[in-house]
């Protein structure tokens, strides 16, 4: 059935996760669809489903320009009362505590407090690392897990409704943020333990629920993969696209700096450190690039190279 499988893609595939397998059986299915070179753009937990950008080919080398900025948006619902292990419903219960004397108004207050620049305690059970062992790993040989705080910020938050024990929530938060972390802390300040039951990526920068395909519509039909692929030159939106002559694209197949345009750049004058993908004449993505000074003249140094 092999020769039914496309040759090997290059772009971004926005895949819809659902529920239950990890992220990482998830790709590991995509590969077996001839997609020898692949990876991803930040993982999902099994419980958790929504956006999961997987990057095919010459894509994976997009991995850390698409982890690194941009915002991640997540709807959920967390359960007063409890409190796991994992600070979610698939831990074991180490505590319960009434609920029955919170009210809407509390919740309001308290879901209000995650906006804003936060040390947020990374959970032990987690990929985070110490000593080169992930947290997850040592917690479950039953051995201490230190703590570890990170840096986040939450530009949005909302009670989406209420049905006590249950709030249905929805946030806009910095890459890297655990939800399960914010649902053990406002346990914490409501002082009646609370546990994530349920959580979907409903936007991971720069792609959203609309441009993702289930997981069964990709592997139902392997021949439809190609269509499916944003292709290198539409995987960073927000990034200038700079169509380069003959001679420079064959200086940047080279490795070599190429002279700053401001022509080619509308209202964007020179500045060290602006970053844009580089195009042959073909408009076939040749490098990420950035904006340095090279030999007192400013230039596009080469980032990455896309060539094959």
């Amino acid at each position: 059935m092999s020769e039914q499988y496309p040759a090997q893609q290059d772009g971004v595939l926005v895949v819809y996760k659902p529920k239950g397998p990890s992220s990482g059986t998830c790709i590991g299915k995509i590969k077996r669809l001839g997609q020898k070179k692949i990876g991803h753009a930040g993982t999902l937990d099994p419980m958790a489903q929504g956006v999961l950008i997987v990057l095919l080919g010459q894509g994976t080398k997009l991995s850390g320009h698409l982890m690194s900025g941009g915002a991640k948006v997540y709807s959920g619902t967390i359960k007063l009362g409890e409190t796991t292990d994992t600070w979610d419903a698939e831990g074991e219960i180490v505590a319960t505590a009434p609920w029955d004397h919170i009210t809407e108004a509390d919740v309001l207050t308290e879901v209000g407090n995650w906006l804003g620049e936060s040390e947020q305690e990374v959970p032990s059970y987690s990929a985070a690392k110490h000593n080169g062992q992930a947290l997850y790993k040592l917690a479950r040989q039953g051995k201490e897990t230190p703590v570890k705080t990170k840096t986040i910020n939450i530009s949005h938050a909302e009670v989406l409704s209420f049905e006590l024990p249950y709030v249905r929530f929805r946030v806009r938060c910095t890459s890297g943020t655990y939800i399960r972390s914010l649902a053990h802390s406002l346990g914490l300040r409501l002082r009646c333990g609370a546990v994530l039951t349920e959580l979907i990526r409903e936007y991971s920068h720069p792609f959203s629920m609309d441009e993702a395909h289930t997981l069964d519509a990709i592997l139902e039909a392997p021949h439809t993969l190609p269509e499916k692929v944003i292709p290198l030159e539409k995987a960073l939106p927000e990034w200038p696209k700079i169509v380069l002559d003959e001679e420079m694209a064959k200086n940047v197949r080279n490795g070599m700096s190429v002279p700053y345009n401001p022509e080619t750049i509308a209202n964007m004058p020179f500045a060290v450190g602006i970053s844009a993908m580089l195009l042959g004449p073909d408009h076939t993505p040749l490098a990420l690039a950035e904006t340095q000074i090279v030999q007192r003249q400013p230039a596009w140094t080469i980032v990455r190279g896309l060539w094959q």
